[in-house]
């Protein structure tokens, strides 16, 4: 559920407009569906009437729209648009190619994540559906994916304490947040993040880091498969086909003029 946008106490003033249209807009962030205005109001905290000014006027510039034949709003054409110009100005539409290759060599799932938040967000990739929407979200700290944002974070996104308590998904799930800062030295001393059974049973991820210039994360690259084909012998082998894919998006990732 979204925070709820209509308490306007932590926010400057005159700023409560911005926060409460962003805040519908992040209403969809889950792919819940179309919602009406009793959904949007409910989720906010918000009035039903209030709700309802806001939604008309994130529809008149595009940001909303509402289902044909229905009064049910869903994500209007200009976050399409805007979120296909972010893609293209971080350079993942040219990653599909080196996922696929590298997908395909292994196979494996291969996905490429970014931080936003607490959570890990993947943007292109074998996990990124056109039916499921782009920008799945998995959880920082039981991710293979997450560790390897968290590990190599950049300063004043490396704080621990602002995530929230760490949910337990299986019996492997690390839920002590001491716990998970001696797995992050691990994986910085490794090169690379494992995620054995942490979010689902059965399932072994490896990721690494693609890294910038100065050295933090700009993305993480992950391989994803049971742990019957994820075996420790293997690792190495999966390990070298991640870092040579990691290397490759390195330099596909860098700034539009900083390319060629």
């Amino acid at each position: 559920m979204v925070s709820k946008a209509g308490n306007a106490e932590a926010v400057p003033a005159g700023a409560q407009a911005v926060t409460r249209a962003l805040g519908m807009l992040q209403c969809f962030r889950d792919n819940p569906g179309d919602l009406s205005v009793s959904d949007l109001a409910r989720r906010m905290n918000l009035s039903v009437s209030t709700a309802h000014r806001i939604a008309r006027t994130l529809a008149a510039t595009g940001f909303l729209a509402l289902a044909e034949g229905s009064l049910r709003y869903r994500l209007g054409p200009a976050v399409a648009e805007l979120g296909q110009l972010s893609l293209y100005q971080r350079g993942i539409h040219l990653a599909a190619d080196e996922l696929a290759e590298v997908a395909k060599a292994t196979g494996t799932t291969a996905d490429l994540a970014i931080r936003n938040g607490t959570d890990a967000v993947i943007l292109a990739g074998s996990s990124v559906a056109l039916t499921a929407g782009l920008g799945l979200r998995r959880p920082l700290h039981s991710t293979a994916l997450g560790k390897v944002l968290l590990a190599w974070a950049p300063p004043g996104e490396d704080d621990l304490d602002a995530l929230p308590p760490l949910t337990a998904y299986t019996e492997r799930t690390i839920t002590d947040k001491a716990d998970l800062l001696d797995e992050l030295d691990r994986v910085r001393a490794n090169g690379y993040a494992l995620n054995d059974g942490e979010s689902a049973f059965g399932v072994r991820t490896i990721a690494v880091p693609v890294l910038r210039a100065s050295g933090h994360v700009h993305a993480a690259l992950a391989l994803r498969s049971t742990s019957d084909t994820l075996t420790d012998d293997r690792l190495p082998w999966f390990l070298s086909r991640a870092q040579r894919c990691a290397d490759a998006l390195a330099v596909l990732l860098l700034e539009p003029g900083q390319r060629y």
